[in-house]
């Protein structure tokens, strides 16, 4: 640490102390704030040995642009500049300064990345998997219950047998927060899960509850099922790499170009916040242009 992080050291101690016992923060994440209060520290110190005490909100955004032109990506420094404004309200509640110098600074924005989606047609071939052993109809249930229904991937492992089991042929899921929804299943997820149900005695232990199990006869973890899906496209020749939340993906585009009711889709997914699922919005205008540029004759390209 440098002089100046020498000299508040007892500073810094105090408050990942107070991170610690008062807020129960994880040692990873306190390792965190660590860093990042002492690289700010380092920083003052290079650009005239300044007081953290002191300094004020043009310095701090001095700091932070400085940060970013050194390379530093725009989630790192939102996290960088959390910590400095958690530091400064807790010497603000200390008594040792007047204000919060990183109050209202804000790193640039992260760029939104749209997320990978198949086709209908990519789907199609997907879900065609061959053989009709225990293994491939857990497989084809899982894929088909992934797309039909929108599930997150720890939704769909906390399924249980009982979940399948509805009058009016919806499927109960518990979300993030433990939020609970009630989702419709496609015709064909329903096939397919109801004839993995019938081979399921074969590998499933007697009292274990869960929908989808090992072959050991246990609930099937997260981390299996991403191999599985993985393994599966690979061997039915999909050009790209495939994951559980493709499939959510997929399913969240399809329907929202074919409906247009974004409410719709953000209940369907279980998002809080409707911005969450209007990333899909632009998938949707991406899909309309590239049409656009292919069939419209003023817009069509001269080679």
């Amino acid at each position: 640490m440098s002089p100046a992080g020498d000299q508040h050291a007892p500073l810094l101690r105090a408050f990942l102390d107070h991170l610690h016992y008062e807020r129960r923060l994880s040692p990873r994440t306190l390792a965190g704030y660590r860093h990042d209060i002492e690289d700010l520290l380092a920083w003052l110190h290079d650009h005239g040995d300044l007081d953290p005490l002191t300094v004020d909100s043009q310095q701090i955004r001095a700091y932070a642009a400085d940060r970013h032109r050194g390379g530093l990506t725009p989630k790192s420094l939102q996290r960088h500049l959390s910590a400095v404004r958690a530091w400064y309200r807790y010497l603000l509640r200390e008594g040792r300064v007047l204000n919060n110098p990183a109050d209202g600074i804000r790193a640039p924005k992260v760029a939104r990345r749209l997320p990978h989606t198949l086709d209908a047609d990519q789907l199609g071939h997907l879900m065609a998997l061959p053989g009709d052993t225990t293994l491939d109809r857990r497989d084809r249930a899982i894929m088909e219950l992934f797309y039909s229904s929108g599930l997150r991937l720890a939704e769909l492992v906390a399924l249980d047998v009982a979940d399948m089991h509805s009058s009016d042929g919806l499927l109960q899921v518990t979300g993030k927060g433990s939020k609970t929804r009630r989702l419709p299943v496609g015709r064909l997820a329903r096939q397919a899960v109801q004839r993995w149900l019938e081979a399921r005695p074969r590998v499933a232990r007697a009292d274990e509850p869960a929908l989808f199990v090992s072959r050991r006869g246990g609930r099937l973890s997260a981390r299996a099922i991403e191999a599985r899906l993985r393994q599966r496209a690979i061997e039915q020749g999909m050009p790209q790499h495939v994951h559980p939340h493709m499939l959510r993906h997929s399913f969240a585009s399809h329907l929202l170009e074919s409906s247009g009711d974004l409410r719709a889709v953000q209940e369907l997914l279980g998002h809080a916040d409707i911005s969450t699922t209007q990333v899909y919005t632009h998938l949707d205008f991406q899909h309309l242009a590239q049409v656009y540029d292919q069939a419209h004759p003023r817009a069509k390209r001269r080679k």
